[in-house]
């Protein structure tokens, strides 16, 4: 039969409890923080422990579902006249699932339709925990993230409830966050977030449909906050031969006087910082310091020439950070008529997985790194799952000096930038500017979209534009002249 009821619960004894007698039985009286005086039955534990017996300050809804099924709701009342309510409405309910005039999935979605949103956000990320996308998992960092987002948003936009989300209110976010100077792409993924999150909700039965199938995106083009360009090739061969011979042209940098607005405390002098005009003299410098150490200055070497082989593949291959960083040296295939790199899908950002085609010459380079990385290793064959290129943590940082030491300023007079995946652009720019076909710089670059290629990845400041104007030909030399031949028209 259905009814109403409390949830019990048994705790240990509060600090300062003492045992009375009250109408004929024996309580525990207490007081909270505020001062409040509780009188609360006793019971015995388990293990004869003296115990308090608490009830839930809210009302519980006992009945059986239109299968017969016992069920366990709460009313999340605490009137019991409303409880009462909210359990004839679930009574009702069931009988219109009995007669017809709802569908068992119609009964599921109203009941889905009384739960907090906050619940059904908790059930979407122990989806995403158990989720699979082309055999990865989705990480932990990605479900944070949307976790933070999904929070954000349904904390803004004042939703309660599944069914409390709509689409004016989502635009009029959009809006206000863009007012408040938010960038198109973070809007677009908390939009991407809370769309992802509303499909589930049709797919497990929380939503009929989903309201914001047509809330429309940023524009993240025009108003793009992290602006790359691409790397001419005089500043590559600059960067290259910076991070080949930085490490030791490090320790041979120049002492000299600290500024005025430079000195803090007793120390007065500094190294000079490293510049493209420097650099030689520097590292020549570093090598007279590192004279009776052939050890360290055989390890720097090493180290800048690891660095400079990694910016190389990165320029000529448009492999990402990370992607580089699982390559291992089972997945390199150097012999054969094509060599290259295995990126696997569970390493690649798409997840489809690539092999990335290699130069000649980075073929040759290759072999070179191998064979020093095995006879440093003191073995005749790396184990396959040894990873070629140790990534730092500090990468960035580290790209950044050999930037600074190159004379390649790290923003332009056009604020754009230059990091890492700037690599990924310039070689985007310069398969555009070698005449490669758009389809199939596409491919090289491994996109779902020609319009991300070309408009994103290609440096239009690089391109020729005014030899291709140039390459035009000739539809009329001279005002007023006249051709021979009549222009025929067709149709």
């Amino acid at each position: 039969m259905a009814n109403i009821f409390r949830k019990t619960y048994t705790q240990h004894l509060p600090r300062q409890c003492e045992i009375v007698e009250r109408r004929g039985q024996r309580v525990a009286m207490w007081s909270d923080r505020r001062g409040r005086k509780h009188y609360d039955q006793i019971t015995t534990g388990k293990q004869g422990q003296t115990k308090i017996i608490r009830v839930s300050p809210t009302w519980f809804a006992r009945y059986r579902d239109a299968q017969g099924i016992e069920r366990i709701e709460s009313t999340g009342c605490r009137d019991e006249q409303a409880a009462r309510q909210v359990l004839a409405d679930l009574l009702r309910r069931v009988e219109h699932v009995k007669s017809g005039i709802l569908t068992a999935e119609q009964d599921r979605q109203a009941g889905f339709a009384d739960q907090p949103i906050a619940r059904h956000i908790a059930a979407y990320l122990e989806h995403l925990k158990a989720k699979t996308v082309r055999g990865k998992r989705v990480s932990t960092h990605h479900r944070r993230n949307v976790k933070h987002q999904l929070e954000r948003v349904v904390a803004e936009c004042g939703f309660k409830r599944v069914t409390d989300i709509s689409r004016e209110t989502m635009e009029t976010w959009m809006n206000q966050r863009e007012a408040d100077g938010m960038a198109g792409r973070t809007r677009n993924t908390h939009r991407a977030a809370i769309v992802a999150f509303c499909n589930w909700c049709v797919d497990s039965g929380r939503l009929s449909f989903n309201p914001l199938a047509k809330l429309y995106k940023a524009d993240e083009l025009g108003d793009r906050r992290r602006n790359r360009r691409a790397l001419t090739e005089d500043e590559i061969t600059r960067l290259l031969r910076s991070a080949e011979l930085r490490p030791i042209a490090e320790l041979g940098r120049e002492s000299v006087a600290k500024l005025d607005d430079e000195k803090s405390g007793h120390s007065t002098w500094t190294k000079a910082k490293l510049t493209f005009d420097t650099l030689d003299a520097a590292y020549q410098c570093g090598l007279k310091l590192l004279a009776d150490q052939p050890d360290r200055v055989d390890a720097l070497m090493f180290v800048g020439r690891q660095r400079a082989l990694m910016y190389r593949i990165m320029i000529c291959s448009g492999l990402r950070k990370s992607e580089l960083a699982s390559i291992t040296v089972g997945q390199a295939h150097l012999e054969g008529q094509y060599p290259s790199l295995e990126l696997l899908a569970k390493d690649e950002k798409a997840g489809r997985g690539a092999m990335i085609p290699l130069r000649a010459d980075l073929v040759d380079a290759l072999h070179a790194y191998i064979d020093d990385l095995q006879a440093r290793a003191c073995v005749t064959a790396l184990r396959q799952d040894t990873h070629l290129f140790p990534i730092p943590k500090d990468m960035i940082r580290v790209f950044d000096r050999d930037l600074a030491a190159a004379s390649i300023p790290k923003r332009d007079e056009r604020d754009r930038v230059v990091d890492l995946h700037a690599l990924r652009h310039t070689f985007g720019t310069h398969l555009a500017r070698a005449g490669v076909a758009p389809r199939v710089a596409m491919a090289a670059m491994r996109h779902s979209s020609l319009e991300l290629t070309m408009n994103v990845y290609t440096d239009p400041a690089l391109l020729d534009v005014a030899g291709a104007v140039e390459a035009l030909p000739a539809f009329g030399s001279s005002v007023g002249e006249v051709t021979d031949q009549p222009l025929s028209v067709a149709g």
